[in-house]
C-alpha cells in the first residue's frame, strides 16, 4: 500500500511511485474520486498543480453548488457528509418563473417525500471536508503542487513523469484535470465546444426575509438568473443566498467593473424586493459560460472524469452533479473488476464505464442547451409557449414528479452509492 511519507502538499516523496490508479486533477471531481477509491482499498495518487491548503481559502472559489439528493448520497457514503452537514442549506422548495409573468412551475419536496431536493454546498466548505478525508487515507498520496510533464500509457501500464522528476507508475490513469484537461490532449481525444456568448457573474448576498430554502429561477431576456438558499449565519440562518446571473458577454464586464453603489442597482432590478432589502457580502466573481464535451471518454488505460469528459451551462445546476455521478460510476466499475481479479485498466472495464456514462451525460447536456436556447432571449412567440409550458407541467402531477425526481438525481442506472449501498 502506497503511504504518505510526509504531511499533505509538502516535502519530497519517493522518486518512483507505484500504485494502482493515477488521478490527474485534484479538484472537487478527481478529489471525490480519490476518496471513493482510497476508501475501499485501492492504492491511489493524485497530482494536481494547485497548493492544497491555498485552495481552502476563501477567496480561491466564492461558488456554492447545488447538491442534488443522490449526489448527496455519495458524499455521506463517502464519510464527506458529517462535515458538511452543519452548512448545507436544504433545497425544500423550487420556484421556476419568466420575467413579468404571471405564469411560473413550482416544486414542493412534500410531493415526493420527506427528503429534499438536494442541498447548496458552498465549494471551500467541499473542498475543505475532501482535503481533511484525504489526509486520513492512508492509500491515498497527494502530490501537489506538482503537475504532469509526460504520460506514457503504453502496454499494460501507465507511467506518469512529473515536472519535478519523480515518476508514478499505475494500472490506469483518469483525466480529472478540468476543461482544459492536458491529460485529455495528450491523448488525442477530440472536444467540440461552442460558447453561449454568456458570462455567469456569481456572488453572495444576505436579506432581511428569510429565504424559507425555496431556490429562485429566473428567466431573463439574457439569460436565467437563480437565487439559491445558503444556511448563511448560525445565529440567523436563511437569510443569505448565492446568485447565479447569466449576462450578455458584451454587458458582463462592464457590469463588474461597476461600483459598489452602481452593481447593487443592477443587482436589485432583477432581484426584487421579496426578501425585503439585499447586501451583497465579499467579493463578485465571473466567468465565461460554454458547452464542451469529449468525443470519447476513455482511451487505453485512461477515463475522463468532471469537466474533461463534459461542461455544461449551469442552468440547472448540474455540473458538479454530473462529475460526482461519473466517480460513483467510475469507483463501482473499477472496484468490481478488482474484486474478480481483473486487470483495472483493461478496455472492457473501460468500455463498460463509457456506456453507463454516455447516455446520461449526453441528455443533460443536451437539455441543459437547450434550456438555455429556450430561455435565454425575448421573442414573444417564443415567450408565450414558455409561459404555457411552465404552466402545463405545474397542472400536470405525473410529468411534474418526473421532473422534480430528476431534478433529484434519481432517475437512470444508479450506482450503488447514490442507491445508499457501499461499493
Amino acid at each position: 500500500m502506497v503511504k504518505k511519507s510526509t504531511p499533505l502538499g509538502t516535502g519530497k516523496d519517493a522518486d518512483i511511485i507505484n500504485t494502482e490508479v493515477l488521478i490527474v486533477g485534484g479538484g472537487l471531481v478527481g478529489a471525490t474520486l480519490a476518496v471513493a477509491l482510497g476508501q475501499a482499498g485501492l492504492d491511489v495518487a493524485v497530482v494536481d498543480t494547485a497548493d492544497p491548503v491555498a485552495n481552502l481559502d476563501a477567496g480561491f472559489d466564492g461558488r456554492a453548488s447545488a447538491i442534488a439528493l443522490a449526489t448527496q448520497r455519495v458524499l455521506a457514503g463517502l464519510g464527506l457528509w458529517t462535515a458538511l452537514q452543519p452548512q448545507a442549506a436544504p433545497i425544500l422548495d423550487i420556484r421556476v418563473s419568466e420575467g413579468n409573468s404571471p405564469f411560473f412551475l413550482h416544486y414542493d419536496h412534500h410531493e415526493t417525500g420527506d427528503e429534499a431536493f438536494g442541498y447548496m454546498v458552498e465549494n471551500r466548505n467541499l473542498r475543505t471536508a475532501l482535503f481533511h478525508r484525504l489526509r486520513d487515507l492512508e492509500a491515498v498520496r497527494v502530490c501537489a503542487p506538482a503537475s504532469v510533464a509526460a504520460l506514457d500509457r503504453q502496454g499494460h501500464g501507465v507511467t506518469a513523469t512529473l515536472a519535478d522528476g519523480r515518476s508514478i507508475r499505475a494500472r490506469l490513469a483518469v483525466a480529472a484535470d478540468g476543461r482544459a484537461s492536458q491529460t485529455r490532449e495528450g491523448a488525442g481525444i477530440k472536444v467540440t465546444n461552442w460558447s453561449y456568448q454568456q458570462f455567469g457573474i456569481v456572488c453572495t448576498v444576505a436579506h432581511e426575509k428569510c429565504h424559507d430554502f425555496v431556490a429562485n429561477e429566473h428567466f431573463l431576456p439574457a439569460g436565467p438568473f437563480a437565487i439559491l438558499p445558503l444556511m448563511g449565519d448560525a445565529d440567523r440562518p436563511g437569510h443569505c443566498s448565492s446568485i447565479v446571473w447569466t449576462e450578455r458577454a458584451d454587458l458582463a464586464p462592464a457590469i463588474m467593473a461597476l461600483d459598489d453603489a452602481s452593481f447593487m442597482v443592477e443587482l436589485e432590478r432583477r432581484f426584487g424586493d421579496f426578501l425585503g432589502a439585499i447586501e451583497v457580502v465579499g467579493p463578485r466573481w465571473s466567468y465565461p459560460l460554454s458547452l464542451q464535451y469529449a468525443h470519447e471518454t476513455i482511451s487505453h488505460r485512461l477515463a475522463l472524469v468532471g469537466d474533461a469528459a463534459h461542461a455544461m451551462h449551469p442552468i440547472a445546476g448540474q455540473g458538479l452533479n454530473m462529475g460526482l455521478r461519473d466517480v460513483a460510476a467510475l469507483a463501482e466499475v473499477v472496484l468490481d473488476a478488482r474484486r474478480l481479479g481483473l486487470d483495472i485498466g483493461d478496455g472492457a472495464v473501460l468500455e463498460r464505464y463509457q456506456r453507463w456514462r454516455r447516455f446520461d451525460n449526453t441528455l443533460m447536456l443536451a437539455m441543459t442547451d437547450g434550456l438555455n436556447r429556450l430561455f435565454s432571449n425575448n421573442i414573444r412567440p417564443l415567450r408565450l409557449a414558455r409561459d404555457l409550458g411552465l404552466a402545463a407541467v405545474n397542472q400536470l402531477p405525473p410529468l411534474k414528479k418526473f421532473f422534480m425526481r430528476h431534478a433529484m438525481g434519481l432517475v437512470g442506472d444508479l450506482p450503488r452509492l447514490m442507491r445508499n449501498q457501499s461499493l
